[in-house]
């Protein structure tokens, strides 16, 4: 999956950016402003989508004076669930991988996501980076921890299409951490996304 453009697993073309750009907000917005902040795409393609879109009624305009037209996403049309799924892949994401996690029996002290999956800048070869707390009282090779992470592990690439690396520690090490900073310190303290446990800042705060 292309965590920059999760949606263009399903909707590759401009008219996908362009309806999710729609989703995340409900002010109308001209032309330009669609071409802004989609991610690709010139303004004249934006607005042959838009029109497109406007075509089949998912889009409505409105004239704004003079030349103008406003847009906005067509939250009654029947195809209005579609995008907001779309629109939503990576808030999904965090949300299955949580719910997956509170299920574990043996539970973690920590778990996020770091890196391009957690800035939402990755492509369809990046890693879902996974940073991994075991419990103190929990051996390495325990057969229950091992098979819940392993479960994990193959959940991610199921739900995603991308390879998974797991960065696990045991509970001991997290003062070392604290005290040498390798660069995967910073990388969680200022990107991360937890999923179990206290957030990374606190949980590596010197």
């Amino acid at each position: 999956m292309d965590l920059t453009r999760p949606y263009s697993a399903v909707s590759p073309t401009i008219e996908g950016e362009v309806l999710t750009t729609l989703a995340r907000t409900t002010r109308p917005l001209s032309g330009r402003e669609v071409a802004r902040l989609v991610r690709r795409g010139t303004q004249p393609s934006v607005q042959r989508a838009l029109n497109h879109l406007v075509e089949h009624g998912v889009v409505d305009s409105q004239e704004a004076g003079g030349r103008a037209v406003l847009y906005t996403l067509n939250r009654d049309h029947l195809a209005y669930p579609a995008v907001e799924i779309l629109a939503r892949l990576r808030s999904d994401l965090s949300r299955r991988l949580r719910e997956s996690i509170g299920s574990w029996a043996v539970k973690p002290v920590h778990v996020s996501v770091f890196g391009s999956a957690a800035r939402g800048d990755g492509d369809t070869r990046s890693d879902i980076d996974v940073f991994l707390v075991r419990p103190g009282r929990v051996d390495e090779d325990d057969a229950s921890w091992r098979s819940q992470v392993d479960a994990l592990t193959s959940e991610i690439t199921r739900w995603t299409g991308n390879p998974v690396s797991i960065s696990e520690v045991a509970e001991r090490q997290i003062e070392g951490l604290k005290r040498a900073r390798p660069e995967i310190v910073a990388e969680l303290e200022r990107d991360s996304i937890v999923l179990a446990g206290p957030p990374a800042t606190e949980l590596l705060r010197r």
